[in-house]
């Protein structure tokens, strides 16, 4: 019946009085039925609302109210007809936010406010993090901690929350001092936490996506953040909120022990329409998976046509394109924008200052620029943070109408796409999206407050329904990881006879405090305890180093956090002689830009090498340089330009600011260990891995780069802030001095400093 009443809403031009009231009548009953259903109505009917008789706006008033989404009534300007009616508005008003609150999140925010711990789950566009900055305006908790998985998240939580800063220091970065004159609101991921040394007390804690505590999602961050959650309640004792879509139930028993509630809610202000274009194209599709298949390339060729002509379209509005990786988000971006070109419907777009700046910074002939100027967008993990904030901005103010991500966009980026097209069915290449992952993908089609409907366009099946159960690791114990369970006391143990806990309980206590503060591989520190062990009489030379490493020092440290730090299942593809030759050159150069220029340059004498001794009888050539000029030759100089660009970016952003640095402070603690217990003076790794991470930009200076300034703009910073200036001091001295406007900065720089 509803799907009917909803074809119908869409179809027809208007409802007289008669057709309105008998809508309305029937949706008045719905509510009583089935109140989830009657939302979904309530919602087509707003989003049609000038189809029906403005004469019976009372009554809609009445059926708005009666689901409990009291938003509406502020937004549509709606009549209220009774003192009765204005009270219970009132009530849903927040004095914090000024905004209206929906009726269950006014029950949401009562739980919060009670004793309870609170476990919520709930659609994309129920509005969960809206509570967040409703307990950071009220002030009732002087330090909070917040946790989200990626950057871009914390990023766009902290432009939310920076309107507060006279009451709470931000703090983004674990080189930051916590305030005692106010409060602190810590926003960080749980690696982060684990990391940060200066926590005096913590009253709230607050877990966005906190599915990712689970140990059978296969996330390899799940470790860090059940680590980061524990030591918070059990050092603090703190009230939490954990928040997340989609999720039916988690570990029987935590509710009890925390004195928490898990509340699980459908109620949606965005109704999500779903077309299904896989069922139709089933034959042609299907091939498309299948390599061996007779007319797989063809079948590529078919859908992607399908994609692209649905684009067009839906050009006048916004849509995200669900891609499985990177290479994937390139290739089919690049793909539409020579469609649009060849029908000769180029978009010239140049009201974009980023241009200017990936010219200067990057490549004037970087793909991005022309894909920005047709109204095309990338969104995804290998982008710096200042390219994605600066994009998702873009389509957000309407300056871009088509996005192409990866999963990057389930973990909750804000964005206000009118449609979803869940176009791979994959997360990398062979790891399927899942129930799970195709609810959360769908739950971005719409924006709360900005459209009332949104849809969702598979060229996939839907995967199969399964329940969400998710495990807490730390509490349940089944599975833990030997990374978890070093962290826990003996008498949180549930089965301290088994063999895993055994183990750790051999492990000596000091060696065990310096593997529980490193907080990773718990068998890889052992043996990298061994190893150093082993080698310090006769490689003291490679360990001992300061400063700044040479190549023979860096290779011997970051082969022995490739043997043994690296997670099962990760990725190898990089190489261990790339990844070190790699990381010296940008170390010597301390520039990407340097780094990326230098690629492209060798790559192209490997190819004239290879090409010059390709029929070569000569048995004296370098093997490595001809099989490297092989692999390219096929490649046109635009292909080089572009897979060199994104190889660079994925690695500064997975190897330099992130695992490289944490493999040197592992192996830093172990041989300073070793050392002393050797007699020896130790290695300091510290200020190397420091300039790693963080772009090798000045000390008091490198927190912008988590404000997402581009590097370009900070190191120009540096010639007009001093040394001595904390980092604290730094935004105020920007914002007092409108630093922003001197004209050593081009146009985006003027505007990244200014959003700051």
């Amino acid at each position: 019946m509803i799907e009917d009443l909803l074809l119908e809403i869409e179809s027809k031009d208007s409802f007289n009085y008669e057709e309105t009231f008998t809508l309305y009548k029937k949706c008045s009953e719905l509510i009583i039925e089935d109140e989830i259903t009657a939302q979904r109505l309530v919602v087509n009917i707003l989003a049609e609302k000038n189809k029906f008789d403005t004469n019976l706006n009372l009554i809609l008033t009445d059926l708005i109210e009666a689901v409990g989404f009291y938003p509406y009534l502020e937004k549509e300007n709606l009549p209220l007809d009774s003192t009765d009616a204005l009270i219970r508005q009132v009530y849903h008003h927040s004095d914090n936010l000024n905004k209206f609150l929906h009726e269950d999140q006014k029950h949401l925010l009562s739980l919060l406010n009670s004793d309870k711990n609170v476990i919520v789950s709930a659609p994309t566009s129920f509005g969960k993090s809206l509570l967040i900055e409703e307990f950071v305006a009220s002030k009732r908790f002087k330090n909070i901690v917040i946790i989200q998985p990626t950057l871009a998240l914390l990023d766009e939580t902290r432009r939310k929350l920076k309107k507060y800063d006279e009451n709470y220091k931000l703090i983004v970065k674990t080189s930051q001092v916590t305030s005692i004159e106010k409060g602190n609101i810590y926003l960080f991921t749980a690696e982060r936490v684990n990391e940060y040394k200066e926590f005096i007390d913590v009253h709230l804690i607050i877990i966005d996506e906190f599915y990712k505590l689970s140990s059978k999602r296969d996330d390899e961050r799940a470790d860090s953040l059940n680590n980061a959650f524990h030591y918070i309640l059990k050092t603090f004792k703190s009230k939490f909120y954990l928040l997340g879509p989609n999720i039916d139930g988690i570990s029987i028993g935590f509710e009890e022990k925390y004195n928490a509630i898990f509340y699980k809610t459908q109620s949606s202000l965005v109704d999500v329409k779903t077309i299904d274009l896989y069922t139709s194209n089933k034959e042609i599709f299907d091939k498309t998976t299948h390599h061996s298949k007779d007319g797989y390339k063809e079948a590529i060729l078919v859908k992607e046509k399908k994609l692209f002509e649905l684009l067009l379209q839906n050009s006048d509005e916004q849509s995200i394109i669900y891609c499985s990786s990177p290479n994937r988000v390139r290739y089919l971006s690049q793909k539409f924008c020579n469609f649009i070109l060849n029908k000769n419907i180029e978009r010239t777009n140049s009201d974009l200052d980023i241009v200017e700046w990936i010219s200067q910074n990057i490549s004037e002939d970087w793909s991005l620029i022309s894909l920005l100027k047709n109204s095309i967008g990338i969104h995804d993990g290998a982008l710096q943070k200042h390219i994605t904030t600066t994009i998702i901005d873009y389509f957000n103010k309407g300056k871009i109408n088509f996005l192409f991500c990866t999963t990057t966009i389930i973990e909750g980026v804000n964005t206000s796409a009118k449609n979803i097209i869940f176009f791979d069915s994959t997360k990398g290449v062979n790891t399927k999206i899942d129930y799970f992952d195709y609810s959360n993908i769908k739950g971005r089609a719409g924006r709360l407050m900005i459209h009332y409907t949104g849809t969702i366009y598979n060229f996939n099946p839907i995967p199969p329904n399964e329940q969400i159960l998710i495990d807490i690791p730390f509490f349940e114990q089944n599975p833990i990881s030997d990374e978890i369970l070093i962290h826990l006391d003996e008498n949180e143990i549930k089965d301290i006879d088994s063999t895993q806990y055994k183990k750790i309980k051999k492990i000596p206590s000091e060696e065990k405090g310096i593997i529980k503060r490193n907080g990773v591989q718990v068998d890889g520190q052992l043996s990298i305890f061994d190893a150093i062990r082993d080698d310090i009489s006769s490689k003291y030379h490679l360990i001992s180093w300061n400063r700044t490493p040479e190549y023979e020092q860096l290779k011997y440290c970051l082969n022995l956090g490739w043997k043994y730090l690296l997670k099962k299942g990760e990725s190898k593809s990089l190489g261990i002689n790339r990844l070190i030759n790699k990381t010296f050159n940008y170390g010597l150069h301390q520039s990407l830009g340097r780094v990326i220029s230098n690629d492209i340059d060798y790559i192209i004498k490997s190819v004239e090498y290879y090409k010059k001794h390709i029929n070569s009888e000569d048995g004296e050539i370098n093997t490595n340089m001809f099989n490297f000029g092989k692999r390219y030759s096929v490649f046109s100089e635009q292909d080089i330009l572009e897979e060199v660009i994104m190889t660079n970016f994925q690695i500064q952003k997975h190897w330099f600011q992130y695992k490289i640095p944490k493999w040197l402070s592992v192996l830093n603690s172990i041989q300073e260990y070793v050392c002393a217990e050797k007699g020896l003076k130790p290695g300091n790794y510290t200020y190397y891995s420091n300039l790693i991470e963080n772009e090798f930009l000045r000390e008091n200076l490198a927190i912008l780069s988590e404000f997402g300034i581009p590097s370009s703009a900070i190191r120009k910073l540096e010639k007009l802030i001093a040394h001595d200036i904390s980092q604290d001091e730094v935004i105020k001295i920007i914002r007092n001095s409108k630093l922003y406007n001197n004209n050593i900065f081009i146009e985006y720089e003027k505007n990244k400093l200014k959003e700051t």
